[in-house]
């Protein structure tokens, strides 16, 4: 089966630091992958430079067994109609309302009739616990319920790949689980999946291979038994000490 998603050799540096150093990785259709590493070893600028927010310097990447090429603008569309994104910070727009929010890319980008839209944001709010609020504004919602319709509204474009860049990072403990939840259903669904996460106990249970970045590269990669349970390297050792002091 061919990849999904195809890096190699990605180098990507701001000024004179070299934030990427030389990235391979294969993503399987339908994998679920968990990036871990300490701050600053390239996880969110990796995520980035796959749905074309970040220029890289070297190497390729692929999508669906598109070239990603940043000086073509109908081809960067293209790509970002199949790679969806959700961030830490929830960005939904605060002047429209939820069902808008998630109407708003189909009805630009695809030219989705408003009806069908609707029916759809309708479908995608149930699915992730909130057919209630439809009507409600972002700023009436809790941080996990905004987080949840984000997700909903990158589901919208029917993405074959869904990156997720620390998405339970802002939001107070006691909302963590509720998304979580949902994007443990979109695993079981088959969605392919790439998750920067500090959530260890949810990287063990839901990804089917972990991959320990250090220092703008891939340190280590196994199943999630392999990576936590038997930890080959100096450095992914630390690092999982490093979680339980």
């Amino acid at each position: 089966m061919l990849p999904i998603v195809d890096i190699q050799g990605l180098r990507k540096s701001f000024g004179t630091q070299e934030v990427l150093r030389g990235i391979d990785l294969q993503v399987s259709p339908g994998e679920v992958i968990a990036i871990i590493g300490k701050s600053g070893s390239g996880k969110s600028t990796l995520l980035r430079c796959i749905n074309g927010l970040e220029t890289f310097d070297q190497g390729s990447l692929t999508v669906d067994g598109q070239a990603l090429r940043h000086q073509e603008p109908s081809a960067m569309r293209a790509l970002r109609q199949r790679v969806g994104m959700i961030f830490q910070s929830f960005n939904l727009f605060p002047h429209l309302s939820v069902g808008r929010n998630i109407m708003l890319a189909p009805a630009l980008v695809k030219k989705t009739r408003s009806g069908e839209a609707q029916a759809q944001a309708r479908r995608l709010l149930d699915r992730v616990g909130l057919g209630e609020k439809f009507d409600a504004m972002p700023d009436q919602l809790s941080g996990g319920q905004q987080q949840r319709v984000a997700i909903a509204r990158a589901l919208a474009m029917e993405p074959g790949v869904l990156l997720c860049d620390e998405i339970t990072s802002a939001l107070d403990p006691e909302l963590v689980g509720e998304v979580l939840r949902v994007v443990e259903s979109l695993a079981v669904e088959g969605m392919t999946l790439l998750m920067v996460t500090h959530e260890m106990s949810f990287a063990r249970k839901v990804s089917d291979r972990v991959v320990f970045m250090h220092q703008g590269r891939v340190h280590e990669t196994g199943t999630p038994d392999e990576v936590f349970g038997q930890p080959r390297t100096l450095e992914l050792q630390q690092f999982l000490g490093s979680l339980t002091d």
